[in-house]
């Protein structure tokens, strides 16, 4: 294949896979608590560096370089702006933490979207997939419907007497946070409680997505047209190779 078309091939892909990305984010212009993800790129080295078959730095054709590539998808937390609902069971956090949720696997994860409810059982679950939520030492949240609740402004749920502290946490890094689904984090690193000084909670709010729709449209615009020429620059050499082909045959 001309060196050309790997390049082209290479923006292609690598617009392509920035296109899933934004689709992504659009999808989730109305969840709450949605985190953002941004595709980032690198160059990238020839195709004869990649396959091994060439060395980098080796002064050939082949250390020209090879156009660029995806070379990860990382997570925006911007925060997103609030909105008052009158829930008692929405909650947001105005400064740093993340509400504790009961993954599938048993362990716990973590989101920034707190649009709870009551089940039946009278657990304080998530909306998506009904997952517990979790007080700040990972024990599923019960409230009895027979008897009145309230939440104080650092997030201690008062019920019968009894005092419990919603789970509130914050990763020592945010990089070690993974999008696991429904709209949940895992985190690969060490998890602190939020001190106590700094525990904020507002009920009867939201923290809505942080991915903007028009910026999103934007950006899918700008992409499809990046994609669009690269596919265009496909044809034409493919094109241009079969005219010399051609030729070549004839004589």
């Amino acid at each position: 294949m001309p060196y050309g078309m790997y390049i082209s091939a290479e923006g292609a892909t690598a617009q392509a896979r920035r296109l899933e990305v934004i689709a992504n984010n659009l999808a989730n212009v109305d969840t709450p608590g949605f985190k953002q993800d941004v595709a980032t790129f690198q160059a990238r080295f020839a195709e004869a560096i990649q396959d091994g078959t060439a060395v980098a730095g080796d002064g050939s054709i082949n250390d020209v370089g090879g156009g660029v590539k995806v070379i990860d998808v990382i997570t925006d937390f911007s925060a997103g702006r609030f909105e008052a609902t009158g829930n008692p069971f929405d909650f947001a956090i105005p400064g740093n933490g993340f509400f504790h949720v009961l993954g599938d696997d048993g362990t716990t994860h973590y989101t920034r979207a707190g649009d709870f409810m009551l089940d039946a059982n009278g657990r304080l679950v998530t909306q998506t997939g009904q997952r517990p939520v979790l007080d700040q030492q990972d024990t599923e949240i019960i409230l009895s419907n027979e008897l009145p609740w309230s939440i104080s402004p650092d997030g201690f749920i008062l019920q019968g007497g009894t005092v419990r502290a919603l789970g509130m946490s914050q990763p020592q890094s945010l990089d070690d946070l993974i999008k696991v689904g429904n709209n949940l984090f895992r985190s690969r690193g060490p998890v602190d409680p939020v001190p106590l000084e700094e525990r904020q909670l507002r009920q009867g709010y939201l923290e809505l997505s942080a991915a903007n729709p028009i910026r999103q449209m934007m950006a899918m615009i700008e992409t499809t047209r990046g994609f669009e020429a690269n596919t265009r620059m496909i044809q034409s050499q493919d094109n241009a190779l079969g005219t010399l082909i051609s030729r070549v045959l004839r004589t």
